[in-house]
């Protein structure tokens, strides 16, 4: 029986922006790609093919420890710090094999890193800890000669200090996560606890021991995942235009495709078939793309189909061979887990599938539904499924966007949009509008069964003294409104405002901070109010009280004048 082939495995780079993920991939393929990022900030997903003799000469290691390497090398994907990195999935999880996260020892586990961390536990993807930026420590000695458990075992008092403290500190972060670790010399049971490699991409220590300790991760527990079926299947990145050409960026994760190869594109309803009219592999070590017959994985792709009509990134495909029925049952029961909506709830975008299933899962964690979900920027469609909540739950008509832009000319004034490139952000934003917006209707809902309202009578504007009195006044706390009961400093009933005049228009309330005009029918300014400094809303004992439990929802304004309500209401 032949001996099964074994695909190289896929890496995903990942962690918070400005932590060092590109340039720990540049110390792999000694390049300087980070220098060429615009700001140092990847701005693309991108994806390196490192092949075995990169991996021997990088890793002097390997040679001298005398170690057989069965894996042929890695897909190394470099995402953007501001996207979830899980834009890039298969069926029953994460593309990647394996993730390396890359934390700076000095700034730890910061909310990207919180935001990968929880994705990778949802995935169940493998991750070792690239700390990064050792020679910030304070008095570090870069030791080239050592290996870099001696370097860390032989630093100055002061330096092991720092470093130990750094550590630690991390590790404790790492721990509320749900994870333990420990130094990578220091693990014995792999699948207990998460390997730490200390590295400096700046002065390339601990380097090697990423890759062997990435090797050795590999080959021990991935075999059974990088065997190779015969059929490819892939995952679509982006669709790219250039001149006249149209192709499609992806990579393949599995099997053999060739030109004139038939392949299955998944979508949110059916499939799309098309035929392969030209491929272009990526190099190894370089972004570019060299033309040729057939690839096999795993590999970046450049793929020209002959329909394009209807593909979104993120979606999946696969080489069709007699099993058409079976690949649409496949990637039907891949969406439905994906997007896993709820009855009622908030309308989503993202650029990708893969985007969508990282903002899902994040919001999922939150105890945020989710109605409608989607690739793509936000529309009118969009809109009208939103809108439709307004009637149900205000709460819910909100509109996230991740990584997209809006096609709106004219946004809906009661619809809320969110967009952002970070999905921390995007969810913080969104809660905190949303207590805000529950404080509101809350507070609406107590102001409807009464008012709190303290107002200031401005003397100096007296419009008429009688049937109805009209004349001036300030609101000092809460708010006006016509048919509120009012009562002077004693507790005397004075009557009801009948109208509001407010800059000569009429207005159904007023807020506080505004001066406007009142008319009260039945009181004699002259005689009940000439000598009268402020106005208060009428509350019963049973308003008051209602209004005490509800403090939190009141301005301290409308507190202070509760109290003096409660106060004239007690000598009454």
């Amino acid at each position: 029986m032949p001996e099964q082939k074994i695909r190289q495995p896929i890496v995903t780079i990942a962690g918070h922006v400005d932590h060092g993920k590109t340039s720990i991939l540049d110390c792999f393929r000694e390049s300087a790609v980070q220098k060429t990022e615009a700001g140092g900030i990847t701005q693309k997903i991108s994806f390196t093919k490192y092949p075995l003799s990169q991996i021997k000469k990088a890793c002097p290691l390997i040679n001298s420890n005398k170690i057989k390497l069965e894996i042929s090398g890695f897909l190394f994907i470099d995402t953007p710090g501001h996207a979830a990195f899980t834009n890039l999935r298969k069926r029953g999880g994460s593309l990647a094999d394996l993730a390396i996260l890359v934390v700076n020892i000095k700034e730890g586990i910061k909310p990207q890193t919180a935001e990968v961390i929880q994705i990778l536990k949802a995935n169940k993807t493998p991750f070792m800890i690239a700390l990064n930026k050792i020679d910030t420590i304070s008095g570090w000695k870069t030791q080239k000669e050592k290996t870099l458990k001696e370097s860390i075992e032989s630093q100055s008092i002061n330096a092991s200090q720092d470093f130990q403290e750094s550590l630690l500190t991390f590790q404790g972060a790492l721990s509320q996560h749900g994870f333990e670790s420990d130094l990578f010399y220091d693990v014995t049971d792999f699948t207990k606890k998460i390997t730490i490699i200390p590295c400096s991409a700046k002065t390339k220590e601990g380097i090697p021991e990423l890759l062997l300790t990435l090797c050795g991760l590999s080959q021990k527990f991935l075999k059974e995942r990088l065997t190779l079926s015969k059929d490819a299947k892939g995952v679509i990145l982006e669709i790219k235009k250039e001149k006249s050409m149209e192709h499609i960026e992806s990579i393949i994760y599995d099997g053999e495709l060739e030109c004139g190869d038939e392949i299955a594109i998944a979508t949110f309803n059916d499939i799309i078939i098309s035929k392969v009219r030209a491929i272009s592999e990526i190099g190894p070590l370089t972004s570019r793309y060299y033309p040729c017959q057939k690839v096999t994985a795993a590999t970046g792709a450049r793929i020209q189909l002959t329909e394009k009509k209807g593909i979104l990134p993120g979606m999946p495909f696969q080489k069709l061979s007699n099993n058409l029925e079976k690949i649409k049952e496949d990637f039907k029961k891949e969406i439905s887990e994906t997007i896993n909506l709820d009855k009622t709830g908030i309308v989503i975008k993202a650029d990708s599938l893969g985007s969508l299933e990282a903002l899902i899962t994040l919001l999922k964690q939150e105890n945020i539904k989710i109605v409608r979900a989607g690739i793509g920027n936000i529309n009118k469609s969009d809109l009208i499924s939103s809108k439709a909540n307004l009637d149900i739950n205000p709460l819910d008509a909100v509109i996230l966007g991740f990584n997209v832009e809006t096609e709106l000319e004219e946004p809906e004034n009661k619809i809320k949009i969110f967009t952002d490139e970070v999905v921390y952000k995007l969810i913080e934003n969104f809660s905190g509008w949303k207590r805000q917006k529950q404080e509101e209707i809350e507070k609406e809902k107590l102001m409807e069964l009464s008012m709190i309202c303290k107002l200031e009578i401005l003397h100096q504007y007296v419009f008429r003294n009688l049937n109805p009195a009209i004349f001036g006044v300030k609101v000092l706390a809460g708010k006006l409104k016509t048919g509120l009961k009012l009562i002077d400093e004693e507790g005397n009933e004075i009557g009801r405002v009948k109208s509001i005049q407010q800059d000569k228009e009429s207005t159904k309330e007023s807020p506080e901070g505004r001066e406007v005009a009142i008319s009260i029918p039945g009181v004699n300014f002259e005689r009940r109010l000439k000598d009268k400094k402020f106005l208060y809303g009428f509350l019963s004992e049973k308003e008051i009280k209602k209004f005490e439990k509800n403090k939190d929802l009141l301005s301290s304004k409308e507190i202070s004048a509760l109290r003096e309500i409660q106060e004239i209401r007690e000598k009454t």
